[in-house]
Formats: C-alpha cells, sequence, structure tokens
C-alpha cells in the first residue's frame, strides 16, 4: 500500500471518558507518499481538576493548561488538517472516541474518514504484549518520553511504515479488533469492520 494523504493522530486526555473528560494535549502529523510534510502540536486549554496520575503519565501540570490553546481552535486546527484523509493511530479507537465526542460538541459533526488502527494489526500479527512502546521494541523504533503526544505520533507513523513494509495494511482499513474479554466497545464508528481476536501469548 503507498501511504498517501495519512494523518496520524494522539491525543493526551484528562481521563478516559470522550463524553465527560477533556483531550488536553493534540498532536498530528500529516504525510504525503511516505514522508512526513506537515505537523501540529498544542496544549489545550483546559480548567477543570487534573488528575496526579495524569501529570506522573504525561507530564502535563494543570499550570501549562491554562496557557494552551483554545479548544475550539485547536480542533478546527486539526480537522482542516485530517481533511479528507486516512487517520491512523495506536488503539485508534481512543483517539476516534474523543475524535468523535469532541467534534459532535463543538462543531455538531462528527467525522467519515477511513482509519487505520495500528494496535489491531500488532494484535493480530503478533503476541502479546502490543502497547506501542512494545511495538517499537520490536521494531527498533525509538519511543522517547511515551505519552507525550508528538511523540508517540511520530512513533506510530514509524510503526506503520514497518508493518505495511512487511505485508500491506490495505486490508486492515477501518478494521477494529476487540478481544472476548472486554467485548465490542460501547462505540465506533459506523463505518468500521469489527474483527473478534483471539489474543497470542508466544
Amino acid at each position: 500500500m503507498v501511504l498517501n494523504n495519512i494523518t496520524v493522530i494522539d491525543f493526551e486526555t484528562s481521563g478516559l471518558d470522550p463524553i465527560y473528560d477533556r483531550v488536553i494535549e493534540i498532536a498530528a502529523i500529516h504525510c504525503e507518499e511516505g514522508e512526513v510534510v506537515s505537523q501540529f502540536c498544542t496544549l489545550v486549554k483546559y480548567e477543570g481538576k487534573l488528575s496526579p496520575k495524569i501529570t506522573e503519565m504525561t507530564g502535563i501540570t494543570p499550570q501549562q493548561l491554562r496557557n494552551g490553546m483554545e479548544e475550539e481552535t485547536a480542533f478546527r486546527i486539526l480537522n482542516r488538517m485530517i481533511g479528507d484523509s486516512l487517520i491512523v493511530a495506536h488503539n485508534a479507537l481512543f483517539d476516534l472516541r474523543f475524535l468523535h465526542y469532541s467534534l459532535k460538541r463543538l462543531a455538531g459533526r462528527s467525522f467519515k474518514n477511513n482509519f487505520i488502527d495500528t494496535l489491531t494489526i500488532s494484535r493480530l500479527r503478533h503476541p502479546y504484549p502490543h502497547t506501542l512502546q512494545d511495538m517499537c521494541n520490536r521494531y527498533n523504533i525509538k519511543l522517547e518520553k511515551g505519552h507525550r503526544a508528538i511523540n508517540d505520533v511520530m512513533a506510530c507513523w514509524e510503526l506503520l511504515k514497518k508493518l505495511n513494509m512487511e505485508k500491506s495494511v490495505e486490508r486492515d482499513i477501518n478494521k477494529i479488533g476487540y478481544t472476548a474479554k472486554y467485548g465490542l466497545p460501547d462505540w465506533y464508528p459506523a463505518h468500521a469492520v469489527t474483527e473478534l481476536i483471539d489474543i497470542k501469548y508466544a
């Protein structure tokens, strides 16, 4: 598959619930013909209570977020950058859920873009574990300061290239893998193809 017109995204958030929690950091890179041609990264203004656990994981503090970009402006820029491109993320359903609920709240609509989840591909091809860090280790990809959005985006892009080089990822477009333990997610894009994955343990 030719990796063209692709936007890789990653969000850091104030929690796990896309309805009540908020995106606090956005990173995205737009790629054409296998090369990064533009990038966007910003902290997003947030005046709610931020869990110390989130700060511990990301290094993002409440003080930093008070000076972040206005949420509506940040998502307008991101939405323009995504355009009609193929969206890519690791554990894409997490980011797509936040994208969906944020756009619905801010603009009254969602997205219709095709997408690729590198976590689903990783689970289909490799034994456990499948975190972005684990997959980067497997493919000798450098990932510094994971859980900061821009670093995760760059690493996800490199992972996508490795996976595609190994075997075309075209058949994995719009595929969301899920496990019997957790079942189908409560929301996923209407155009997604869901697949039950039996996790392999070496």
